[in-house]
């Protein structure tokens, strides 16, 4: 969808256009889920995080400035239900011991990934990274949004999202070299 498409859809969403609204979440849902997965590693809590915060889209677009970049706004939200979600599973892990788990949602989806062990390893390192680097280095690298958007995302400052951007980076180079020196390739 181009920008001025987008303007048109928002401003019938606004209006009340459910079938606009619908376009919207048709357009958002696959970079949302993308992006809540990798943050809270579980499909049914990353479905959740979606939904959640398609509902208050929905119940807040009235609000929005219509002169404002829709997407830091959109993600903005869901990276505050994404960290609400991570901190309400931190508290209710903190008081209950669990015994060996299940695999990740996404271990299961990552079987018709062509270079299997890769997307692994990937998910794996992502997933050790702590959830503000991870958070900013998803919406810079995988929703492709300039620090500038980061900051209306976040709240952070950019100066602030660029150390934690190079420090997931790094992080995520050490963790893979293992996997990129044993000759896997991402192809």
């Amino acid at each position: 969808m181009d920008a001025a498409h987008l303007l048109l859809v928002l401003r019938q969403a606004r209006g009340g256009d459910s079938v606009a609204f619908a376009q919207l979440v048709d357009h958002y849902y696959p970079r949302a889920l993308r992006f809540a997965m990798q943050m809270l590693r579980r499909r049914e809590d990353a479905e959740e995080a979606v939904q959640d915060t398609f509902l208050r889209v929905h119940d807040n677009l009235s609000r929005f400035r219509e002169e404002a970049p829709f997407d830091p706004w959109f993600f903005r939200i869901l990276g505050n239900r994404c960290r609400t979600m991570l901190a309400r599973r931190k508290r209710h892990h903190d008081l209950i011991a669990y015994g060996e788990l299940p695999r990740d949602a996404v271990d299961n989806q990552l079987a018709d990934v062509p270079d299997e062990h890769f997307a692994r390893a990937v998910h794996h390192a992502l997933a050790t990274l702590p959830p503000e680097q991870r958070e900013a280095f998803l919406l810079r690298h995988v929703n492709d949004m300039d620090y500038e958007e980061m900051t209306l995302v976040t709240g952070a400052r950019g100066s602030t999202l660029r150390m934690r951007v190079k420090r997931a980076v790094d992080a995520l180079r050490r963790s893979l070299q293992p996997t990129l020196s044993a000759g896997v390739s991402r192809e």
